[in-house]
C-alpha cells in the first residue's frame, strides 16, 4: 500500500525537485488517472514535446488509483460543502482527498485550501 496520496500539485513539485518535496520522491506513492490527467496538462504547458519521457517515469513509479462510485458520490458532496465555505475545491482534488481519507493514506498536497483539513499532508 502506498505511503501517500499525491495529488497534482505534489506531483508537479517532486518533478520539479522542489526541496519541500525532496524527501517524498523516493516514497511509495499512489494518485489518481484524473491527476495524471491534469499532470500531462503541465508538462505538455511547461515541457511540450519532452512531455512523454517524463509521464512515462511518472507512470512507471507510482501507482495509478481507481475511484469507486462511493468516491465520486462523497468527492461530489465535499466540493458542494467546501465551495459554501470558499474553498475553491476541484472536483479531482476532492476525488483525490477523498479516496486518500477512505484508504487511510495521507494526502500529500501544497494546495492552501487543504492545509488545516484531517488526513493533509500539507508541504509549501
Amino acid at each position: 500500500m502506498a505511503e501517500f496520496f499525491a495529488d497534482t500539485y505534489a506531483l508537479v513539485e517532486i518533478l520539479k525537485g522542489s526541496s519541500g518535496y525532496k524527501n517524498y520522491s523516493d516514497r511509495s506513492l499512489i494518485t489518481t488517472e484524473f491527476n495524471i490527467f491534469e499532470l500531462t496538462y503541465a508538462l505538455f504547458r511547461d515541457f511540450g514535446s519532452d512531455t512523454m519521457d517524463m509521464l512515462r517515469l511518472v507512470r512507471d513509479e507510482i501507482e495509478i488509483a481507481y475511484a469507486e462510485d462511493r468516491d465520486y458520490i462523497k468527492a461530489s458532496e465535499l466540493r458542494l460543502l467546501t465551495n459554501k465555505e470558499s474553498k475553491n475545491l476541484s472536483l479531482i482534488d476532492c476525488l483525490g482527498y477523498v479516496y486518500a481519507k477512505r484508504h487511510r493514506i495521507k494526502f500529500l498536497t501544497g494546495d492552501r485550501e487543504f492545509e488545516y483539513m484531517e488526513n493533509v499532508e500539507y508541504v509549501k
